[in-house]
């Protein structure tokens, strides 16, 4: 491994889910972690209990020689101008996602160079393969190389904490296929399925919490085969019946309608139209997001899950 990393304090600023597990796994690999955190938020709490050296955001930032940006990406821009001006000369900083770079009007005047480590998973699953010696794949890019050595510096800092192995790629090819994976399949595309799914059942009379055992819990076990033997794999571990469906189906599921969407939400993220659509909302204080939140919380199908995991009285 090489050291570019040893002798250069690392300030994590953001303390969520990738903030607590790139800060912990750091510390693991030898290296001194201080935490940027917002006064008063649970973040700062949970921090200064796992005994990090806990900051504001501009303080953390100005002690280090790599500044780590995981604040939410709605955050970052309004917090940067009271950060920037303490950054330390040559400060390199290191992002996970490359929204920032690519949708805001962040300059980068006074730093050193700009990188993207991107693990390819969510910071709890990150922290546990690590704390089980396994490593998780992640994406590399260089936004600004101006040490000539950037590409080294974002390998080490990946290796130190816990991807393997890495893919070598653009902030705007991550950016776009980061947020099309969420929006088509992981997010959108998903969560919209598992509900039409359910209210399907439902509305002709089947038992909601079979409907929930059908059409979502028994998902896990379909993912961890897709992880381990591809798709594929899971369709030679399939009865042929359920072949069958599948390749009969399926298509009208997945249709050229679907897929006419599924370009034009590619092109919405490619054209900046999404990033000015979460902008928009944004800026009016994010109460559609909230309010969008809070019904699908009460959707029936959370009660058939509580009912399932055995924690309602009588059957939903």
């Amino acid at each position: 491994m090489t050291t570019r990393l040893a002798e250069r304090t690392i300030a994590v600023l953001g303390f969520g889910n990738q903030g607590e597990a790139h800060a912990l796994n750091l510390r693991d690999a030898g290296l001194e972690v201080v935490v940027g955190a917002r006064p008063g938020a649970g973040a700062e709490a949970r921090s200064r209990a796992l005994g990090f050296p806990t900051l504001d955001l501009p303080g953390a930032a100005s002690r280090a020689g790599v500044v780590v940006l995981l604040l939410p990406d709605e955050v970052l821009p309004a917090v940067w101008p009271a950060v920037a001006p303490g950054l330390a000369p040559n400060a390199a900083l290191v992002f996970a996602h490359g929204y920032n770079l690519i949708y805001s009007e962040i300059d980068f005047p006074e730093c050193g160079d700009v990188v993207l480590v991107s693990p390819t998973a969510p910071g709890r699953v990150l922290r546990a393969m690590h704390e089980r010696g396994e490593t998780l794949p992640g994406y590399l890019a260089v936004h600004l190389d101006r040490s000539g050595a950037a590409w080294e510096l974002a390998a080490e800092y990946a290796e130190r904490l816990g991807c393997a192995p890495l893919w070598r790629t653009t902030v705007r090819e991550e950016t776009e296929v980061d947020l099309f994976g969420e929006q088509a399949v992981l997010c959108g595309g998903l969560h919209g399925l598992l509900t039409a799914a359910f209210e399907t059942l439902v509305e002709k009379g089947y038992a909601p919490e079979m409907a929930y055992l059908e059409c979502i819990h028994q998902l896990k076990y379909l993912a961890e085969l897709l992880h381990e033997r591809g798709l594929a794999g899971v369709r030679g571990s399939i009865s042929a019946t359920a072949l069958f469906g599948d390749f009969t189906r399926g298509p009208r599921i997945v249709n050229q309608t679907t897929r006419r969407e599924l370009r034009a939400m590619l092109e919405e993220i490619r054209d900046g139209s999404f990033a000015r659509e979460w902008a928009a909302e944004v800026a009016k204080g994010k109460g559609w997001l909230r309010e969008r939140a809070e019904q699908a919380a009460k959707h029936p199908l959370e009660e058939a899950r509580r009912w399932v995991l055995g924690a309602g009285e009588e059957s939903p």
